[in-house]
């Protein structure tokens, strides 16, 4: 018999709702976004055509803000440009690129290496049981 085959385990998702403002003009944008969405695999769509904007669910491990909203530009959909909105926008683009980039780091330790580096900073402190008296001294009579 052939030994059992172990399959990765598959991660939890990393499920994301975020809120993409559009611009003023060109109107219609809303809706127009959400049929463009819509046909994308993975992501979870709720326009708000009265607040202009697009309430966008998805896990981190297919999509990211980022590239979502690079779609919506390459489509020539204009997103709203306050600088308050840029803020945020370059926070969440930030926080979710270092948030997939920790999900590929491996996994390690800290308490056994901060106990390595702390047991080799210790080696090479003087402290209490280092004595600078030669041996011969010591024990001189």
């Amino acid at each position: 018999m052939k030994p059992a085959v172990e399959m990765p385990e598959k991660p939890e998702p990393i499920r994301k709702e975020r809120v993409i403002r559009f611009a003023e003009f060109p109107p219609a944008q809303v809706s127009e976004a959400a049929d463009f969405l819509g046909g994308r695999a993975g992501l979870d769509i709720v326009p708000d055509v009265a607040d202009r904007s697009i309430t966008v669910v998805y896990d981190l491990y297919e999509h990211s803000l980022e590239e979502i909203e690079s779609a919506l530009e390459d489509m020539g959909f204009h997103l709203e440009c306050s600088l308050l909105d840029k803020l945020v926008r370059a926070l969440i683009h930030y926080s979710e690129e270092t948030e997939i980039h920790n999900l590929d780091a491996p996994r390690r330790l800290l308490k056994k290496s901060q106990n390595e580096a702390y047991t080799h900073a210790w080696e090479r402190h003087p402290h209490g049981d280092h004595d600078d008296t030669p041996p011969e001294w010591r024990e001189y009579k």
